[in-house]
């Protein structure tokens, strides 16, 4: 199953079983998608559930939030999440902090979805990874998928959450093709959030990453295999809240940790999770001082061949564990 396929099978579910979501956003329905993630869904349900709109994020983001807080279950789509900086007011100001502000009385059961990051050629102004703003605010899940089973079980999580969530998708990794089992493919298959999960289970050093930063983890991981080290690779999942519990306890088997994340390094994911070790027992369990591999901090390139280096590659997490482990 390709990510693309998760994403689209989990839609086309949740909106079958509650009639109180429903899709808006631009080009979601008679296009199918920007990126065809909500294919055949506009043919299957009509106008009033897959719903396209006018180029104004404040506009329908702000409708949906407004649907959200009187009891629907909107999805919201950004075109990329570079777009959302756009309606940032309502995702922040408005729902995650109904909740808080209304003492409890008022729920806003949204999820805002989009491609997030850096794609190929879009340019600084389209490659930017969310996942530390709004992973920033109270009140605001923020989930970041590595592979189809991770998109298909925490979009459906998410959509059935009470909660505003931000669902961070990766346009690159839309066409990827994961091996499913049977679970993944039942209508009611959802999987927590909050929960990392142990991709590769390691000894001598721990590697955290989210989204497609997980299969360069996954793949600097076998390259170290072959040198007779041992990594173990976590898929955070969610950002927030954060399995700080896996992380410690990956870090107290392993004794070394290297986070590696597309966003830039300044207060970034890899930024928090090592303050997490530092500041729990796990610091007493290090070895190796922490490392992050990040996205360079710098606007990312336009140029063919200088672009691939503003992000991590496969050979500077190889290098990182060669450091660590000495």
């Amino acid at each position: 199953m390709t990510v693309r396929e998760a994403l689209n099978s989990a839609l086309d579910e949740e909106i079958a079983n509650d009639d109180g979501v429903f899709l808006i956003g631009e080009e979601v329905a008679q296009y199918n998608g920007a990126y065809k993630i909500s294919k055949g869904l506009w043919n299957k349900y009509g106008d009033d559930r897959i719903i396209d709109t006018p180029i104004t994020e404040m506009g329908f983001a702000g409708m949906a939030v407004g649907a959200a807080l009187t009891g629907l279950r909107p999805v919201c789509e950004f075109m990329t999440f570079n777009f959302s900086m756009q309606a940032i007011d309502h995702v922040i100001n408005s729902a995650a902090k109904g909740k808080y502000m209304s003492g409890g009385q008022l729920s806003c059961p949204i999820v805002f979805r989009g491609p997030n990051g850096a794609a190929a050629a879009v340019g600084a102004q389209h490659s930017q990874c969310f996942g530390a703003w709004y992973s920033h605010c109270p009140g605001l899940f923020t989930i970041a998928p590595y592979s189809a089973a991770d998109a298909r079980g925490l979009l459906k999580a998410s959509i059935r959450s009470n909660n505003p969530v931000v669902f961070l998708e990766d346009e690159l990794m839309y066409g990827k093709e994961f091996e499913v089992d049977d679970a993944v493919l039942d209508k009611d298959y959802v999987l927590p959030i909050g929960k990392a999960h142990v991709e590769k289970a390691g000894t001598d050093v721990t590697l955290v990453a989210y989204s497609r930063w997980v299969g360069v983890a996954l793949e600097a991981a076998a390259k170290m295999e072959a040198e007779g080290v041992s990594c173990e690779v976590l898929n955070l999942r969610s950002l927030r809240p954060l399995d700080k519990d896996a992380i410690i306890n990956s870090v107290k088997k392993t004794n070394r940790l290297i986070t590696v994340e597309g966003g830039w390094p300044q207060s970034g994911i890899g930024a928090e999770v090592i303050a997490t070790v530092m500041e729990t027992e796990a610091f007493d369990y290090l070895d190796a001082p922490c490392e992050r591999i990040c996205g360079a901090d710098i606007p990312t390139p336009y140029a063919a061949n200088l672009e691939p280096s503003a992000f991590p590659q496969v050979d500077n997490v190889v290098n990182a564990v060669k450091r660590v482990v000495a």
